[in-house]
């Protein structure tokens, strides 16, 4: 069986399961009471969504991990699903103790940062002994690349950090960082495919899952991923760069993350200066609904914004393969 063949078997059995998890999980997040509590200085219309169950995650992620084991998955995408499944462990406890244990602020930022500094060491030690190195790809380089050396290390901390947030921020609106990531890794994978590179199974579980998840989070979303879904995203799509040697191109393809997370770093800071704001809320999705948009305007307008990129970033990687 080729690679593509294993990608695309492996995408329908993630779609299945998570086309089996979703009205499985729902009515039993709903028994237990894992409801959403949404802000009051929010969009006013996200008050009806107050009481929707979150860590919805949990069911893509298990149709992710089953469906990659299952195809007999090869050393990187069994280092893809650790860090995916590592990650979406942190958002899980922050979840539990949001919903649970009813502390609005879940982990604190300490605890949090820890704990994504633990999963990013672990993953540098798999990066250097499997023999994926230093060097990273230049998009619109013609294959040429940077070999990081000693500065690998602070590099993959700060990209891997900010992605996994930058997703995080994202995931605001019915069906928005679902479909933005959905989009994203289709990129990664066709890169993988054209890498020969074994991660593309974990791609295509990943494909599958989303998609599946999207028919129970597209808006009007009978349910949230929370952060065990939204931290998870963010630890695939940067695994999955790194192996393939092309975090620089999550700067094309996930712009809409960096779009998000600059939006909170300038409202953040211009405010602590001026006591002004430069947007309505942040991140900016909530901008553009307080602007007067429909929220399903601005999550596609995002989708189209990422598929545009995606079709940029892989411009700039044909050289590579």
């Amino acid at each position: 069986m080729n690679l593509l063949t294993k990608g695309i078997y492996t995408l329908i059995i993630a779609f299945i399961l998570g086309v089996l998890a979703c009205p499985a999980l729902i009515p039993f997040l709903h028994r237990l009471k894992f409801g959403q509590t949404v802000r009051d200085d929010g969009p006013q219309t996200h008050l009806q969504k107050t009481g929707t169950p979150t860590m919805g995650g949990l069911a893509f992620l298990a149709a992710f991990a089953l469906s990659a084991l299952f195809m007999t998955p090869t050393h990187e995408t069994i280092a893809v699903i650790l860090v995916t499944m590592g990650f979406g462990l942190i958002g899980f406890v922050d979840d539990y103790i949001k919903v649970v244990k009813k502390r609005s602020l879940g982990l604190r930022p300490m605890q949090k940062i820890i704990g994504q500094l633990v999963i990013c060491a672990l993953f540098i030690v798999y990066l250097y002994g499997s023999g994926v190195g230093t060097e990273i790809y230049v998009p619109f380089g013609g294959g040429m690349t940077w070999d990081l050396g000693v500065l690998f290390i602070p590099f993959c901390v700060i990209a891997v950090l900010a992605t996994v947030n930058g997703v995080n921020l994202t995931d605001g609106l019915d069906g928005l960082a679902d479909g933005v990531t959905l989009i994203v890794a289709v990129f990664f994978t066709m890169c993988a495919y054209a890498a020969g590179n074994g991660i593309v199974t974990a791609g295509g579980a990943m494909i599958g899952g989303l998609l599946a998840f999207l028919i129970f989070n597209s808006y009007p979303a009978k349910v949230f991923m929370g952060d065990t879904g939204s931290l998870a995203l963010g630890g695939f799509i940067v695994s999955c760069a790194f192996i393939l040697k092309m975090p620089l191109f999550i700067l094309i393809a996930g712009i809409i993350y960096v779009i998000e997370t600059l939006s909170v770093a300038i409202q953040v800071t211009v405010y602590k200066k001026t006591k002004k704001r430069v947007f309505k809320m942040a991140p900016i999705h909530h901008h553009f609904e307080l602007c007067g948009w429909k929220e399903t305007k601005v999550v596609t307008l995002f989708y189209i914004i990422t598929a545009i990129a995606c079709l940029v970033a892989y411009l700039g990687a044909q050289a590579i393969f």
